[in-house]
């Protein structure tokens, strides 16, 4: 290919299996909606060799992961019970990773879970459920070091 053909050629991307569209309809969506509501996003799709978290937000001084559930029905069960015991170990451990990268402080940090129910690949719902499970808390710091 002569010019710039071969990075078209690069930059296309195979259509997406069906349920990642969703799941990247479904993140983009909660991503809109929680800056609407005064979170100030930092990263999305932050991985490490413990796991991945959809979302890391900022909320005043408190650092917010979110996990993002993106379902077409709930007749049989709520999304939110998808993040089963073991999924939250493997996003407070990716959460850790992700706090001890900035080697800053934060005095707080939290897990939230959005629901966003879709129609036909429209937003039918977004649920925000903030506090979603408890996490470990970093150590707090002082100016001579830990506390």
């Amino acid at each position: 290919m002569n010019g710039w053909g071969w990075l078209f050629f690069w930059r296309r991307k195979p259509p997406l299996a069906d349920h990642l569209r969703k799941g990247v309809l479904g993140e983009t969506a909660a991503c809109r909606w929680l800056c609407r509501h005064g979170l100030k996003f930092l990263t999305a799709n932050y991985r490490t060799s413990h796991g991945e978290i959809d979302l890391v937000f900022r909320d005043g001084e408190c650092l917010v992961f979110v996990e993002v559930k993106t379902r077409s029905n709930e007749d049989w069960v709520r999304p939110e019970t998808a993040v089963n015991a073991d999924k939250r170990r493997r996003i407070i451990a990716t959460a850790e990773d992700y706090v001890r990268a900035l080697r800053g402080t934060y005095p707080r940090w939290r897990f939230d879970v959005v629901e966003v129910l879709i129609d036909r690949d429209r937003i039918r719902e977004i649920r925000h459920l903030p506090n979603a499970f408890p996490g470990v808390q970093p150590p707090r710091r002082s100016r001579t070091g830990l506390r």
